[in-house]
Parts: C-alpha cells; structure tokens; sequence
C-alpha cells in the first residue's frame, strides 16, 4: 500500500488466459448476446492459418454472423480506416453490427478500435481524436491477441498514422477498452523470430517504463474524472513486476527457440501483465522518443523502443534507483542498489543486442544532424513528456539522445 496513491485502474471486463481458449470464443459471443460482428485482422490469418474460418463457421452454427475484414496493415493509417470503415459498411448493407473482433498483432487490435467508433455512422476517424464527442458509444470489441508484445488488448487507445504529416495520432477513452482480452498463448507459436523479439522487447518497455513512471499522487489528469492514463500506483506496479520477471525468464528463449512453448506461454502471460501496468499507470520518455525515431526510420515500433530503453533507464538511475536495483535484481545483478542500478542499462542494451537490433542511434540510421529535430518532435508528445519523472525534462530528452547516438552508457 502507498498512502498517497490516487488509484485510477481499468481492465477488460473479461480477461480470459489459456492454451486453446479461442475455441471457447463462438460460445462466449452467443451467451453474451452478440448476433452480427465484424472480424478485423490481416491476410496471412485468412490465408494461411485456419483460426478465421474455425471462428466464422462455429460462430455461425450458433446463429452469429461475422463480417470478415482482412485489410489490417502495420502501422495502420487514418486513410486505411477510413477505407475500412466505407469497405465494412457497404458489405453490411444497412446492418450496423453489435461487436467487433481484433485477431492479431497491435496494429490490427488498434484499427479494429477504430472501426468500433467509425462503423455505426461512417465519420472520419480523424473526428474522435481528441475528447471524443459526446454521444460517442463505441461498438464492444473482443481483441485476441496474436502477438505477445502490444498489449493493446488491454488498454484504451488506438495508434494510428496521418499521412498527411507523418505523426502518429491517438484515439483514446476508457470506453475503447476490451469487453473481452482472450489471450490464447498457442497463437503466437506462428510468430517469426523478428516479430518475436520486437513484441517482447515492447513488452518489457511497457512493464519497466510504467514501473518507473510518474506517481499517480503526481499525475496530471488533465480534470478528467475518467483517465486513461493516471501515473502508477501499487496496483500498477504489481503487475509491472511480475512481467518484468517473466520477460527476464523467457524472452531471449522465446526469441532462440520457437517451438520453445513454455517461454511462448511465459511471454504471453508478460506481454498482458505489463498492459494492465501501463494500461493505468501509462507512458514515458521511452516510447515519446521512439515515435520520434521511427518518424525518420520507419523501423517497427518494437525496434524502436528498444534502441531506447538503456539509454532512457540510465537517464533515471538518480531518481528511480531502489525500482532500477529491483528490475536489476530481477534480471540476476546482484549488489547494493546503486551499484545494481547502474549496471542495469549496460545489461539492457547487451539484451537488445542480443535480440539483434541496433544498440544505438547511430548503427540506426539516425545522422547526428537529425538529433535536434527529433528531440524536438519527441517533446511535442506532451502526455509522455509530462510522465517522464525528472525536474528537467526537455533537457534530460536532449541528453538521452545524444548518449543514445553516441552509445554511451554510464557517467
């Protein structure tokens, strides 16, 4: 217990975990009430696994239709919803279907959130950015997760890019939260080992980056009685905990090791762990960065965490040394907590390496003239700015990059 919490904690009203469980879905749907949904997900499911069709066919059996859409995209756009959401309406003829189902990665969870508010009336999506608008009922969405990384399947916003101008824009409230997180671990045994790696190392930066954020006792909710996000708390930090474990367990096996089901299962247990941490506590100098590095590179947002993480955890080795010695701790650094601290972030950019991706900016593709103006965009992600828990943080931004460039670690 932390007297001065200010506990602000949202889940998906169902949480269901277990090897196989998407056969349980078809039955759940009909018992909840639910008679005409829309599948979103991507090609490779409806072309080369059978999940898509084993759903449609059962579900039907049980008198529910589904609508199959299998445009999803990585890194989806503002354009593609809006194309989505016109394709999706002209094959619902009129209907307007009374849920949605995400099957895959973060990108196709994120698109099908936004289709639960673009499909009842055909808006632009680009309209419920921001507060959304009142009225807004957002249709219920059931995300099955097929990655053990995003933990959107868990949280209450949708990522999404402009093309217009390059940025990532958000789609957030509390409403866009699953009804149902079906987390069924055997659906990440197809993911490559790319995708493994990228998944779990954004695993554990959601874990450790909301392990470590702003204090909900300091955390600016902006006057909303209802935050998404309302800095950490003991609540939070219980989770954050244990996926930080599982991720020192299990991700680097995970990533060697495919058909290795106990880390696949481990992973998966982490990758929702660290969505109920930062699905609350929220975000910070981490992922605010990493939007910026993968505006100039256009690597995976996985990739782009990771290249950040050391260099972001060194930056709070003053302010956050007891949390740093116990994540230290975790990953077998033994000593006196500021000593396991400081040996944390070599420790994590050895991890990174290890997981085949570059180390630093520089081996990134980023030139040392592009610093200032990415720091300059990583400061404009007010939300994540403001959470970073330093006095300075525009200049503690502007020193993480340049150490993140130079590959520097340590004083």
């Amino acid at each position: 217990m932390r007297m001065d919490d200010l506990v602000h904690f949202c889940a998906p009203a169902r949480l269901i975990i277990a090897g196989g469980a998407r056969s349980q879905l078809p039955a759940l749907m009909q018992r909840l009430g639910y008679r005409h949904g829309v599948l979103v997900t991507d090609t490779f499911f409806t072309r080369h696994t059978p999940w898509v069709r084993e759903y449609v066919d059962a579900a039907a059996q049980l008198g529910i239709a589904t609508t199959v859409y299998d445009g999803g995209l990585p890194d989806p756009t503002t354009t593609l919803c809006d194309a989505a959401t016109a394709e999706v309406r002209t094959q619902l003829r009129g209907t307007v279907p009374d849920h949605v189902i995400a099957l895959g990665g973060g990108s196709n969870i994120d698109l099908a959130k936004a289709l639960c508010l673009t499909l009842p009336t055909g808006a632009p999506v680009k309209s419920f950015v921001g507060v959304l608008p009142d009225g807004s009922r957002p249709l219920p969405l059931i995300a099955v997760p097929t990655t053990a990384g995003t933990g959107s399947e868990a949280t209450p916003g949708a990522i999404l890019l402009d093309p217009e101008n390059a940025t990532k824009i958000a789609v957030m409230d509390n409403s866009l939260r699953p009804q149902v997180a079906l987390v069924d671990p055997e659906l990440t045994y197809t993911c490559p080992p790319r995708v493994t790696a990228d998944a779990g190392i954004d695993a554990l930066t959601h874990a450790l980056e909301s392990f470590v954020t702003l204090d909900s006792s300091a955390f600016d909710r902006e006057g909303s009685v209802d935050p998404g996000y309302s800095g950490r708390s003991a609540v939070t930090m219980l989770f954050a905990r244990e996926a930080i474990r599982l991720c020192a367990a299990y991700l680097e096996r995970a990533y060697r090791d495919g058909s290795d089901h106990e880390a696949r299962h481990g992973m998966a247990y982490a990758s929702i762990y660290a969505a109920l941490s930062y699905g609350s506590a929220g975000l910070n100098a981490v992922h605010g960065i990493a939007y910026a590095v993968a505006g100039i590179t256009h690597k995976s947002h996985g990739s782009t965490n990771a290249v950040m993480l050391p260099y972001v955890v060194d930056a709070l080795r003053a302010t956050r040394t007891a949390e740093l010695a116990e994540v230290a701790q975790l990953f077998g650094i033994d000593g006196p907590p500021a000593q396991a601290a400081a040996r944390l972030p070599a420790m994590l950019r050895d991890l990174v390496a290890r997981l085949d991706i570059p180390a630093d900016l520089n081996a990134f593709g980023i030139t040392e003239a592009q610093l200032d103006g990415m720091t300059c965009d990583a400061l404009a992600v007010a939300r994540l700015r403001k959470a970073f828990p330093v006095a300075d943080g525009a200049a503690a931004y502007a020193r993480i990059v340049r150490r993140a460039w130079e590959g520097r670690i340590g004083d």
